[in-house]
């Protein structure tokens, strides 16, 4: 089972980063053995979901390893979301605006079409023009903001989520032992209105950037025989990740290569399409890590390991958190 594999490689130690306890409880201020920190792009109203999951990281897991946070906004922190965080944890807590540039339109989208867009637009988040600013920023510019520039790694956390289980070793020191340089939680498949040319526009990058797709990568996940797009992609909302990937010349040619095509505005891409794609283009799976010990759920769906409401550190329903079963986590365990 998931809970005897996790917890062998806990017990005899293979490379899971160790309890805190068999490494020294990591001090708030000291220097962590991994250069990371949890991540956020929020706003002042939402503060109240945003304790709710520092709560929840800093009993499940953040107590022990203290490592900070970082929060980024399009406009300035109040001082009472400062102070109403940074009530919750010992750990360091910076909080940023975003540079100018990468938020709002870029000079080459004509706002008339992406208007026209967001009024006709039926599906989730259709009608929300600063949705799309989100999705552009976080795919494109969030690992270039300066409180990032000195991390090796990031872990995205969301307001109103939920940690089911005790995490008793430290992600990022196992993300950095075992060389992987995406984790991911959850997998679904997208909503084709919301991407329906970015296949296409994959495509055409792929073409004209063959060099920089590898042989070996893991394109089969997003791709099926008839070299259509699955839809498949992590769902971002939780992902651990070495943000050299995300500052590579491939991910920025090929972010590069969407944000001219204008599909952020002109349809409805997600930061999480794109990021997925970008992982099955350039990466081996061997390189990307299915985080399933950790129970997590986020607004509409959630991921519970199997046999926690009997036994293990997680309390979740596998009923109820059932993304282990979707599509494209099935496809995940079958591409070699």
């Amino acid at each position: 089972s998931i809970f005897e594999m996790w917890g062998n490689s806990l017990a005899n130690n293979q490379d899971y980063g160790g309890p805190a306890q068999a490494q020294g409880d990591y001090a708030p201020a000291a220097p962590k053995p991994v250069k990371a920190a949890l991540v956020a792009l929020v706003r002042n109203d939402d503060l109240y979901g945003l304790r709710k999951t520092i709560r929840e990281l800093e009993d499940r897991w953040n107590h022990k390893y203290n490592y900070p946070y970082i929060f980024l906004n399009d406009k300035p922190f109040s001082e009472k979301f400062k102070s109403g965080v940074q009530d919750l944890t010992k750990a360091t807590v910076q909080f940023g605006t975003l540079e100018p540039g990468t938020w709002g339109y870029p000079e080459w989208i004509d706002q008339e079409k992406a208007k026209h867009e967001r009024e006709t637009a039926t599906y989730i988040k259709g009608r929300s023009e600063s949705y799309r600013f989100m999705c552009r920023f976080q795919s494109g510019f969030v690992y270039k903001h300066p409180l990032l520039q000195d991390l090796d790694y990031y872990w995205r956390i969301e307001p109103d989520v939920h940690y089911y289980c005790d995490i008793d070793y430290d992600p990022f020191l196992y993300m950095q032992k075992n060389k992987l340089i995406y984790g991911w939680n959850i997998a679904p498949s997208e909503y084709e209105p919301t991407v329906r040319t970015l296949w296409n526009t994959t495509q055409e990058f792929m073409i004209r950037h063959a060099d920089m797709v590898p042989q070996d990568s893991m394109i089969d996940w997003v791709r099926d025989s008839k070299g259509q797009y699955t839809r498949c992609h992590f769902w971002s909302n939780f992902e651990i990740v070495n943000l050299d990937f995300y500052r590579s010349k491939e991910y920025q040619a090929y972010f590069d290569y969407l944000d001219r095509s204008g599909g952020f505005f002109y349809e409805r891409w997600g930061d999480a399409p794109v990021h997925s794609i970008a992982v099955s283009m350039f990466l081996k799976k061997s390189q990307v890590h299915y985080f399933d010990d950790i129970g997590y759920y986020h607004p509409a769906m959630s991921h519970c390991p199997d046999g926690s409401k009997e036994r293990g550190k997680c309390v979740c329903d596998p009923k109820e958190g059932w993304a282990n079963g979707f599509t494209c986590a099935k496809r995940w365990r079958q591409i070699s």
